[in-house]
């Protein structure tokens, strides 16, 4: 049977254009270098700046750019950082992270609070799962829960910092 659409009809678009690839790719720079460079060690791991970088992309970029990203990014920063065994867990975790934020609060366009309460979600998710997958990585409750306090301060901390850089970036989206 031969199809009577046309050509052009058919045509899709593209899974990326040239600008979502080079925001992506971009930004997926900014969450490692972001999480590789200021790494402070906690118990399992380290706590880092990048998920102030994810709060923020996911409320000023594309959702699917913002979710590889935070994905992408973030592994990769396991990876070469020393902690290979975390990077398939730390993908599915940012992945959530950033969709927490893109869905609570959108593309920024909610109140502070709102912002407010997404990270807050998000960090609290954060922390759930890495203590999870920290017990069954190293099948130790104990050894899972020794990572919550660290988690929940570096949440804390990406909060407070995220909610200080969003008004310039909320001012540098608008030109």
């Amino acid at each position: 049977m031969v199809s009577t659409t046309s050509s052009a009809a058919v045509q899709q678009r593209p899974a990326f254009t040239a600008r979502e690839l080079t925001v992506t790719a971009v930004m997926t720079a900014l969450v490692f270098l972001a999480t590789f460079v200021p790494r402070i060690p906690i118990p399992l791991g380290y706590a880092h700046l990048g998920d102030a970088v994810i709060f923020l992309l996911a409320l000023s970029i594309g959702r699917r750019e913002a979710l590889i990203a935070a994905c992408l990014g973030s592994a990769l920063s396991d990876v070469l950082g020393g902690f290979l065994l975390w990077a398939v867990p730390t993908l599915v975790i940012k992945f959530f992270m950033a969709d927490i934020v893109w869905r609570i609060a959108g593309r920024g366009n909610a109140g502070r609070l709102r912002v407010l309460g997404a990270f807050v979600a998000s960090s609290v998710w954060m922390a759930a799962a890495y203590t999870a997958f920290g017990a069954v990585l190293y099948a130790s409750v104990a050894a899972g829960l020794a990572s919550t306090p660290g988690l929940l301060m570096e949440g804390a901390v990406n909060t407070v910092a995220a909610l200080i850089v969003w008004p310039a970036v909320q001012r540098f989206l608008k030109k």
